[in-house]
């Protein structure tokens, strides 16, 4: 048995098979291989290899619809107590949050989730590694 052949992707769709083989062939999306590689990229290129708009807008919902319910549910909870926090700053101070600090906090994390969600799914149907841990993907290895 060949362990250095290159996975078979044909019955993915396009876009994921786009993604699987850039990510066999630069790595993880924090390695400088990777880095490099996307920087080189047309910008819709690096939108669709990058960041999952499908992740970014639905969240950790849409990890479970990936079947991904580990890193769904961390990052379900994360999201929890992130609003559990804001909502306890709120009550003790008295100060309401600024509506652009929430926007911004919310952005944020849609965007660290939309940034996970590719490299997730990724190790779950190639390495066969399913972890709690949904950010794998801004690991440097």
């Amino acid at each position: 048995m060949n362990f250095y052949a290159s996975p078979d992707y044909s019955s993915l769709k396009p876009k994921w098979r786009e993604r699987f083989e850039f990510f066999d062939t630069y790595g993880a999306p924090m390695s400088q291989e990777f880095l490099t590689a996307i920087g080189a990229l047309p910008f819709r290129q690096k939108m669709l290899l990058g960041l999952n708009w499908f992740a970014f807008f639905f969240g950790p919902f849409y990890f479970l619809a990936l079947k991904l319910w580990k890193p769904g549910l961390s990052l379900l909870a994360l999201v929890v107590v992130i609003g559990v926090l804001e909502a306890v700053f709120e009550m003790m101070s008295g100060v309401d949050i600024p509506r652009g600090v929430d926007y911004g906090v919310n952005g944020a994390i849609a965007y660290v989730i939309g940034r996970c969600a590719n490299y997730c799914y990724y190790l779950k149907e190639v390495k066969g590694r399913h972890d709690w841990n949904p950010f794998e993907a801004f690991r440097k290895s």
